[in-house]
């Protein structure tokens, strides 16, 4: 049984050791001049503008763990989809349920004015 991983762990142990190898080499050939206008942080081509620790708004995280929310419904719909058929009437009222209690969370939100963007 466990013959039939020996190409898989094969397989890792090449992609490891070339890895390796690879960054071995760059170690060893790469060049290691260090200017100022080189270590500065690239921003588009342009300098940057003021401190990099600059605080944001909680609005910006919030709309991100919504998003995150929401694509993570998204994931566990497309696996529903797809056997479906085979899960029934169980299936359908489990996956209610889940998109349920989303929606009352988004309602809930929505409500208290955290999507404002203002």
């Amino acid at each position: 049984m466990l013959l039939s991983y020996l190409p898989i762990l094969i397989y890792m142990v090449i992609a490891a050791g070339l890895v390796g190898l690879i960054v071995l080499l760059s170690e060893l050939l790469g060049k290691k001049k260090h200017f100022p206008s080189k270590d500065m942080p690239y921003e588009c081509g342009m300098d940057p503008i003021g401190d990099a620790r600059s605080r944001y708004h909680v609005r910006f995280y919030v709309i991100a763990m919504f998003f995150i929310v929401f694509d993570v419904e998204a994931i566990f719909l497309y696996p529903w989809g797809v056997v479906f058929k085979q899960l029934g009437w169980f299936g359908f009222v489990e996956m209610a349920i889940f998109i349920f209690v989303l929606v009352v969370g988004l309602v809930y939100v929505w409500g208290k004015g955290a999507l404002e963007w203002e």
